[in-house]
């Protein structure tokens, strides 16, 4: 069932705010120091969007594309939490000190993000679905 669009937007500011918040408190727990060693990568930002690409698989196996649910958690909270923004400004940053860590860091972040994508889907996926997939 569709929600009307007031209310999906209304889900997906919600969940935005939700989720922006926990990738801001995840940054003051993980704080990325300075220099050109690993200190440097953005860690934060990294583990944002690879447990965020899990999640976002693991809702997009469980839950119908237009579910208010899957509206607030992955739009919304998901949305907001994980970050191309910041992974873009954090490799640019880190490629001014380092060039090599920040191409290690920018191809492992997408390798990573599909890679937890595709384990969200394929953990969440109902076990027939899942059994019929690999054969």
């Amino acid at each position: 069932m569709t929600s009307p669009i007031p209310l999906r937007l209304a889900l997906v500011m919600a969940g935005g705010v939700a989720g922006t918040a926990a990738r801001i408190g995840l940054g003051l727990v993980l704080p990325t120091a300075a220099g050109s060693g690993l200190g440097a990568v953005p860690w934060a930002t990294l583990i944002a969007n690879i447990a965020g690409a899990f999640l976002i698989g693991v809702l997009a196996a469980r839950l119908p594309g237009s579910s208010a649910m899957r509206v607030l958690l992955g739009t919304g909270v998901l949305g907001g939490f994980t970050t191309y923004s910041a992974f873009a400004v954090g490799t640019v940053t880190l490629w001014h000190a380092n060039p090599l860590l920040a191409a290690a860091y920018a191809v492992g972040s997408v390798v990573l993000g599909i890679g937890a994508a595709a384990a969200g889907l394929d953990w969440a996926r109902p076990r027939s679905t899942r059994t019929q997939a690999h054969g």
